[in-house]
């Protein structure tokens, strides 16, 4: 039996972190950010706002202010892993947040809405599944979620049209990449599963 295409993009996708410069053709972002559009909204309130930063000076000077960000902190092994490792490479002079991916999807939402992550993360999701049926690579990117109260990365963002009233909840990396470059899909065991049926 085929496998349903639905259920073969979402098993098939996976997190890509090595792009090459190529520029994302204009239709397939639109068709990306397009499905991210029609994700479920808590009471249809559509409040999701996508800000596109494909201009290589703005995202050069963010991955910079990120990087210089996460570098005067301090670690701490209570911290989540992937934090301690945005500011390990940091201080290292290494990091790059959004893994130099020739676009970066900001997704924001009103600050206080009650389903604002969940929205967002709908969002992102359909996303990703759009960026896998049409062969360009993604990543969820959390770090200006970590830094969504820091004054330095708020004001660089509001001139972007990212305002003080909204909540960044994620950020998608988006771009071609190299064949090869995208890494299998790993298997999935952790996640458990309980059926409560009748008997």
């Amino acid at each position: 039996m085929t496998e349903n295409e639905i259920l073969k993009t979402i098993k098939g996708r996976t997190s890509v972190r090595k792009y090459n410069q190529e520029k994302i053709p204009a239709q397939k972002l639109r068709d990306i950010l397009e499905a991210g559009q029609f994700a479920p909204t808590g009471g249809n309130s559509q409040s999701v706002h996508f800000t596109v930063i494909t201009n290589p000076e703005i995202r050069e000077k963010l991955r910079t202010l990120v990087r210089e960000t996460f570098a005067e902190m301090e670690g701490d092994e209570n911290l989540y892993k992937s934090i301690q490792n945005s500011i390990r490479l940091s201080k290292k002079g290494t990091y790059a947040f959004d893994y130099h991916a020739p676009a970066l999807i900001v997704v924001s939402n009103r600050k206080g809405y009650p389903n604002a992550m969940a929205d967002c993360a709908c969002a992102l999701q359909n996303m990703m599944l759009a960026a896998e049926s049409l062969k360009i690579g993604s990543c969820w990117i959390n770090q200006l979620h970590w830094l969504d109260e820091n004054a330095r990365i708020r004001s660089f963002l509001a001139p972007l049209g990212i305002g003080e009233d909204e909540t960044i909840c994620g950020s998608l990396a988006l771009g071609c990449y190299d064949e090869g470059a995208k890494p299998l899909p790993k298997p999935r065991t952790g996640m458990k599963v309980d059926y409560v049926a009748l008997a």
